[in-house]
């Protein structure tokens, strides 16, 4: 799935490209995941703008000209973003190899832009949603999300009273969007690294020395990320000739059965309330 910086680096991009552009159609599928009729949404998005894109965790937030609505997108577990002007092809999300044909079997909605542009929502899986919201209805689901890195709320002291007082373990604390918004599978084992904190220690078991020392490691490998492009954000035919490079600076996530780079012991790989878990046995206690 598409974490924080993935997800931010989409928007980036996106606004770049579709801001301000007039959409002249919109095509859905019946697979499509949406909380209104098809109709409905297409009727509503025809004519409007996207006058900004903002995010919050994993979620993208389409602000949308004319009354206070909001297009909002999750790509889940498999979900893609595909903007195409010409010969230009920008893939953001879920990685897969490049498609041959769009919109293709996995095209679940389709905007047309006045300029011929146009971007795609595809999703293998049917994990992901386009749904349309108004201001109060937005506000209701930020609420539910918890202080995400890099942002003003993100402070020690707002960091330590989330983890207060509770019994599991410091990767599952870090994955529950309520307590932190965008941290997922791949920067919760690369932070804990950083860290040097093994995944599965219980957060009361953490000092205060620990416990911040962890709240640095997660800013600076999210920021690290965002700088390197993601780890799993592919772009294809970018005229910038930009693409994700995180991977080759991950030091456990994905790296089972390899040498830890710092101390060369090998990585191991265990099961942590269902998700795959990675960290070095030595580096990590």
């Amino acid at each position: 799935m598409p974490e924080l910086p993935e997800v931010e680096i989409i928007r980036q991009d996106l606004r770049r490209k579709i801001l301000n552009k007039k959409i002249i159609g919109v095509e859905t599928t019946v697979k499509a995941r949406l909380n209104k009729s098809r109709a409905v949404f297409a009727r509503f998005l025809v004519g409007k703008r996207f006058v900004d894109i903002d995010r919050i965790g994993k979620l993208l937030i389409f602000v949308l000209s004319g009354k206070e609505k909001y297009l909002l997108v999750h790509l889940k577990m498999t979900g893609q973003l595909i903007y195409r002007h010409g010969a230009q092809i920008v893939i953001g999300g879920h990685e897969g190899s490049k498609p041959v044909k769009l919109p293709n079997n996995y095209t679940r909605a389709t905007f047309v832009f006045a300029d011929k542009s146009v971007l795609y929502f595809n999703d293998l899986r049917r994990f992901g949603y386009l749904h349309l919201v108004d201001e109060k209805e937005l506000l209701k689901i930020k609420s539910k999300y918890g202080i995400e890195p890099l942002t003003k709320r993100f402070t020690l002291k707002n960091f330590l009273s989330r983890l207060q007082n509770k019994k599991i373990s410091i990767k599952s604390a870090l994955l529950d969007q309520s307590l932190f918004a965008g941290i997922g599978n791949i920067y919760a084992d690369e932070s804990c690294f950083l860290a040097g904190i093994r995944p599965m220690t219980k957060v009361y078991k953490l000092t205060s020395v620990r416990t911040r020392g962890l709240y640095e490691s997660i800013a600076k490998v999210i920021r690290k990320s965002i700088d390197k492009r993601g780890t799993t954000f592919n772009n294809y035919v970018d005229s910038d000739g930009r693409i994700g490079g995180f991977k080759k600076h991950l030091n456990v996530y994905g790296r089972a059965g390899e040498r830890c780079r710092r101390c060369k012991t090998i990585i191991k790989k265990i099961k942590l309330n269902g998700r795959g878990t990675h960290f070095c046995p030595s580096c990590q206690n």
